[in-house]
């Protein structure tokens, strides 16, 4: 008989010390009666300089941080992509561009109607205003010269609006440079840690395991009572909850945590000797993600420093006028970022930008699976790339290339501009840049869907729309997996609002008391 593990105990267990779950521990401790125990792969953000300051995002990607995940090959894609999901407090807001778009009103509605009741865009706008995080504009010191020519060009060669403040109101196209969860005076990130858990640090009821990872939920019957951890020096515990586990893993290692706890599609675990606890199919369905491509031209010498985080401005465009909201979608970086065009030949030139179109609305759905029953391998990640019916997310890369050229061919943008490096100016037709878009896309670590929310009667729903899974009790899921479709927008601050909400739903359903299932030891 393998020995009863140490046991700690507690109200509430978060597993997950990310995005959403900063939020939700951070609330739940309010009330100092409430005990939270935060469960965290990773260590502290605390005076770690290379996490809280958000310019040098790109040295954390493939680090000791990053948990790197790869993708399976990718027929009409890019199979060389890797998935970085954040390995420290405050997940991937303390390892992403911290580019800050409230969704759309469209983007809320579309969750609605695919029944996720009360997540309609006027339920949910109140949840933004309580968001902790400083979001700003990109500051003036931080506006590079070559970022604010690339707006000037892009809004009259899309003819679409400036926009100053895009969380000001919705829209549907314009140019202008991004809010950020920031702070300018020192470029600190604004991330769900620091704006949520660091100033509450000292909260007794508030316990966070670094350093910890969960391998395993703790089921008794139809009741997830704790998680099995296993602590950086390779003790094994049992973290129990008296109330409920809320499971804020991401859209990668929430359906991993699930399938491992025998809590998914039946054929696929027993194929896998993994003993079935809970038949739920929807499980690592539905994956999502925002792919784009890379365009990419050698500066006239160099460009001036300063600069938030390299990729500062953007543009939006709604090239359907049936479309609610936008769908293309540019970012616009300060730096020739060549590492896939490199593996088709291309040569990064010393100085140089890059704008990448990228599909805010994408219809390919791909699938997260097992590949063993040990824990510590890596799911496999088959997002499916272009592979929608209709080709429209190719179609919409080859769009935002020929949209790219004539945004570089108007001043006063293309005055900085000395060559098109890759794809080449001589590549012209459909077929052409359709192939090499697909061949160089890379992912803007979006990864979403993976245990949707729907209504009672879809089969293929995870959670309901008070984030509880279907038919089990004691348990929710509060991250960007429960998303049902794809916001237009970068996804983050909707994350925090996923968090925001479930910690207001926890609050309505508090017990008046629940006995603890079991003792400290």
């Amino acid at each position: 008989m393998p020995p009863v593990p140490r046991r700690i105990t507690a109200d509430y267990v978060v597993v997950g010390g990310g995005t959403a779950g900063s939020v939700i521990a951070s609330r739940l401790t309010e009330d100092p009666d409430t005990q939270v125990v935060v469960i965290e792969g990773g260590p502290s953000d605390i005076d770690r300089p290379e996490v809280l300051t958000l310019r040098r995002w790109l040295g954390l990607l493939g680090g000791e941080l990053d948990y790197d995940y790869p993708t399976v090959e990718q027929p009409r894609g890019n199979s060389h992509i890797r998935h970085s999901r954040a390995r420290v407090l405050g997940g991937c807001s303390s390892h992403n561009t911290l580019i800050s778009f409230k969704p759309l009103p469209g983007d809320w509605d579309e969750w609605a109607e695919a029944g996720a009741t009360g997540w309609d865009a006027q339920s949910m706008d109140p949840f933004f205003h309580r968001l902790r995080n400083n979001i700003v504009a990109v500051d003036e010191k931080d506006r590079n010269p070559i970022a604010r020519d690339f707006v000037e060009a892009a809004q009259a060669a899309a003819d679409v609006p400036r926009v100053e403040g895009f969380n000001k109101k919705p829209f549907h196209e314009g140019a202008g440079f991004f809010d950020l969860a920031y702070h300018p005076e020192n470029n600190k990130r604004s991330s769900a840690s620091v704006a949520y858990l660091h100033p509450f640090l000292d909260r007794p009821n508030l316990q966070i395991m670094l350093e910890t990872w969960a391998f395993r939920l703790d089921l008794v019957g139809d009741r997830v009572t704790g998680v099995h951890v296993r602590t950086k020096d390779g003790e094994e515990l049992l973290v129990e909850a008296g109330h409920e586990v809320l499971v804020c893993a991401g859209a990668v290692d929430t359906p991993r945590l699930l399938m491992h706890s025998g809590i998914g599609p039946r054929g696929d675990l027993e194929a896998l000797g993994i003993p079935v606890s809970h038949d739920l199919p929807g499980i690592g369905e539905n994956l999502l993600d925002h792919p784009e491509s890379v365009i990419v031209w050698e500066t006239d010498g160099p460009i001036p420093e300063n600069s938030a985080m390299d990729s500062d401005a953007g543009l939006f465009v709604r090239r359907d006028p049936e479309s609610r909201g936008p769908d293309l979608m540019f970012h616009f970086y300060q730096i020739p970022f060549t590492d896939n065009p490199e593996r088709l030949g291309y040569e990064k030139p010393e100085h140089g930008v890059s704008m990448t179109p990228n599909i805010p609305k994408p219809r390919s759905r791909g699938r997260l699976y097992l590949t063993s029953a040990d824990p510590a391998v890596k799911p496999a990640l088959d997002f499916r790339y272009f592979t929608d019916e209709d080709d429209y997310d190719g179609r919409t890369l080859v769009d935002g290339i020929r949209l790219a050229r004539e945004i570089a061919r108007t001043e006063p943008l293309a005055g900085w501009l000395k060559r098109e490096v890759c794809p080449g100016p001589e590549v012209t037709s459909d077929e052409a840049i359709s192939e090499y878009a697909r061949k160089v896309a890379h992912t803007v670590y979006h990864p979403a869907g993976t245990c949707r929310m729907g209504s009672a009667d879809d089969p293929m729903a995870v959670v309901d729309p008070e984030l509880r899974i279907r038919g089990l009790k004691g348990v929710r899921i509060a991250d960007a997996s429960v998303f049902p479709t794809m916001p237009a927008v970068n996804p983050m601050i909707g994350v925090l609002m996923v968090g925001e909400k479930c910690a207001e739903l926890l609050d309505r359903s508090k017990p008046e008391s629940v006995a603890m299932p079991g003792d400290d030891a």
